[in-house]
């Protein structure tokens, strides 16, 4: 292939932009670089129309509607077009935020109000004024408008899953082992429970920005207005766009609030990755069927095989997700001094990140929709394992005062194989009150389940 090809999705280096391209649609419409210049464009814009409505500002007049308008179609409009033009721009200028001003005072010098103004693009600011503003409505709205909804996406199918399958009696295994039944609804449960509480934790974070100038003191907004009070109309301008203000940064925002967004998504990450594997397992133990799709191939060689292909593809992405997230939550919060340029090109790997994440909920929620249970399969394990109603007879001798139950159930079960009727046996010679023994006589595996089921449904 020639070294300069045009991209495409089949020579593309990363697979985001490659085999997965038409998955990612919607978090590229937030990460990319055009992406990346739009949010910069609209700081710029809305830090010149902050400084036009202000009155102690009287160099700069308010503009009228016309050029509010003008300016707001600038960011609503932004194409790939104009950010092939930006990318001219920076070519000459080997800055791509000062391309940014360039390009705002190109398009604004057909507009008198504008081009009277011209200097006031970009006023008393450093690239990192605008640059932590970008990337915070980035991460804001990936977040808010792709991320969380195809996370929630997983979690409602979980829930309808574990709701239905409720009643659906399995064996539990702790380290491996025949333990106590639950029922498959319940353990589908618990991951509901688990990933709702984790969705909270990164709907919560706070994503904070500062416009503060070049070592956060407001030295040039001094110089230039020494009687005007700077802190309080950042805060003002911070918050209109729906960011924290951080009132103390060195040149860049100091990326806790990242940090943090990103911890928050990789334990996210986590949880989902440990159902990925249960299923896989269960699959594995016959607990789950797969629906089979026609045409499809399971194996290059056997023509048996229906692999949990979905949970492994999920379970893969979020490793790279993780470790991508977990470098971005250590590394971006430390800078040299007042200011280095190694976090620059990390930033730029957000959307990868959160690309892999994406990817890996999608692949879930597709293994989730091919998931169909197998009663009968639990019901077989069931009835191969009475020995895990050692637990509920020791307990309730335990309650009458019965002599060493949990010695006589543990010589009678432990690492042994016990049928329906040894079990029975046993109880028979218990000196229990009548109705006691009648109702653990009536036990089985099967429906030794506790309140799993009202719980699963409860979800």
């Amino acid at each position: 292939m020639p070294p300069h090809s045009p991209l495409s999705p089949l020579n593309a280096l990363s697979p985001l932009d490659g085999r997965y391209h038409k998955q990612l649609g919607p978090l590229r419409a937030c990460f990319s670089e055009t992406a990346l210049f739009r949010y910069r464009i609209a700081v710029e814009i809305r830090w010149l129309l902050a400084l036009a409505a202000e009155p102690a500002i009287g160099e700069i007049k308010p503009f009228s509607r016309a050029t509010r308008s003008e300016l707001e179609r600038i960011i609503e409009t932004f194409s790939e077009e104009d950010a092939v033009q930006v990318k001219a721009v920076e070519a000459e200028t080997h800055h791509d935020v000062k391309a940014i001003e360039y390009w705002l005072k190109r398009r604004l010098a057909g507009n008198p109000e504008g081009a009277r103004v011209a200097e006031f693009v970009h006023f008393a600011c450093t690239s990192e004024d605008i640059n932590n503003l970008a990337y915070g409505l980035m991460l804001k709205e990936g977040r808010d408008r792709v991320l969380l909804p195809a996370l929630d996406r997983v979690i409602e199918a979980l829930a309808a899953l574990a709701v239905r399958l409720a009643d659906a009696a399995m064996l539990a295994r702790t380290h491996g082992q025949p333990a106590s039944p639950t029922t498959l609804g319940k353990e589908l449960a618990n991951v509901v429970h688990r990933l709702r509480r984790a969705r909270r934790s990164i709907a919560s974070v706070s994503l904070s920005g500062k416009m503060n100038g070049a070592v956060g003191n407001y030295n040039a907004h001094v110089a230039a207005y020494p009687s005007f009070d700077w802190e309080s109309f950042a805060r003002a301008f911070v918050e209109s766009l729906g960011l924290e203000f951080n009132p103390y940064t060195i040149q860049i925002e100091p990326h806790d609030s990242f940090a943090e967004q990103f911890d928050a998504i990789a334990r996210a990450n986590t949880v989902l990755l440990d159902l990925d594997r249960d299923l896989w397992g269960y699959v594995s133990l016959g607990y789950f069927k797969q629906k089979t799709q026609a045409g499809e191939v399971g194996s290059s060689t056997m023509p048996h095989k229906v692999n949990p292909i979905d949970f492994e593809n999920s379970e893969g992405n979020l490793g790279i997700a993780n470790a991508l997230l977990r470098h971005l939550s250590e590394k971006l919060p430390v800078s040299r001094w007042q200011r280095d340029l190694s976090d620059s090109t990390v930033l730029r790997n957000i959307g990868v990140a959160l690309g892999h994440s994406l990817l890996a909920y999608e692949s879930c929620l597709k293994g989730l929709g091919k998931l169909e249970a197998d009663p009968a399969r639990m019901l077989e394990e069931l009835e191969a394992n009475w020995e895990v109603l050692g637990e509920a007879v020791q307990t309730v001798m335990r309650r009458y005062g019965l002599p060493d139950p949990y010695e006589q159930l543990k010589a009678l079960t432990r690492g042994k194989r016990v049928d329906g009727e040894a079990m029975r046996a046993f109880i028979r010679g218990l000196a229990l009150p009548e109705a006691e023994k009648a109702r653990l006589l009536k036990l089985t595996p099967a429906g030794y389940i506790g309140k799993a089921a009202e719980l699963a449904r409860k979800i």
